[in-house]
């Protein structure tokens, strides 16, 4: 089978310095771009994270700070991976709720402003969750009768990924074969931000996602309590969280 597209589709996975969004950083990105015409083009390539890697971490990816000492830093290939991702959709497993929000938050430290606004994301895992509710690992075994090799190796998990996400579309008739289907299938939430501090409610009005205000509508909030962006631009939250309340902050002439 091959995946039905309109827009190359590059399937991505991350290693990193630890789960947090706004303060860890990638020390690996491997990635597939698949063309509409089924061309493939493979990298896996190692990051410079300017900070320590956490044992914890190395633990799971394998990779320490001795290995990347010498590579470059996000910054400085950050114009060559924005070049490549433009225009494409993405695809991942976790990546709507980890690897897309930690990527935006890199090429935003790095000042590079790529505009997804208009990308299909499709999220392999949170396909299979709603189909089978398993991890990577399971899901490969699962669907592709294989043992995942090198599992937690970025370009491992993205090749199994990948040809999860096929063998989902063999497997279930109601799946289409469609990205912009499949990006819809996949969402769990209609996030506003990519951390998905704020989510659109029926009437695609945004409502604040977490904290004391959760459930309530952000400009209802932002009326009430002034001093609420403050809090939200000085607290520990993602560069591109700030941005979205910021730009929310400007429609709502607050």
């Amino acid at each position: 089978m091959k995946l039905n597209l309109k827009n190359p589709i590059i399937f991505f996975d991350l290693e990193t310095t630890g789960l947090d969004i706004a303060k860890d950083r990638i020390v690996e990105i491997c990635y597939i771009k698949i063309e509409p015409n089924g061309n493939e083009e493979s990298r896996s390539m190692r990051i410079n994270p300017e900070q320590h890697i956490p044992e914890a971490a190395s633990l799971v990816h394998g990779i320490y700070d001795s290995d990347v000492q010498d590579c470059p830093t996000f910054k400085e290939v950050a114009s060559t991976l924005a070049t490549t991702f433009k225009g494409c959709d993405l695809a991942g497993f976790n990546s709507n709720r980890f690897d897309i929000p930690l990527l935006v938050e890199e090429f935003m430290r790095a000042g590079v402003l790529l505009d997804f606004s208009k990308r299909k994301f499709v999220d392999v895992q949170n396909i299979f969750h709603k189909m089978e509710r398993r991890t990577l690992v399971a899901a490969y075994r699962f669907y592709c009768n294989k043992e995942l090799e090198n599992a937690h190796s970025a370009l491992a998990d993205t090749r199994a990924t990948y040809e999860v996400l096929l063998a989902q579309l063999e497997r279930y008739p109601d799946l289409k074969n469609d990205i912009e289907f499949l990006s819809d299938f996949s969402r769990m939430a209609n996030n506003v931000d990519f951390a998905g501090r704020l989510v659109y409610n029926e009437k695609n009005e945004e409502v604040v996602n977490f904290g004391k205000y959760k459930g309530q509508l952000l400009k209802d909030v932002l009326a009430k309590d002034p001093g609420y962006y403050a809090w939200v631009q000085q607290a520990d939250f993602s560069l591109q969280t700030k941005h979205v309340f910021t730009q929310l902050l400007l429609k709502y002439g607050k």
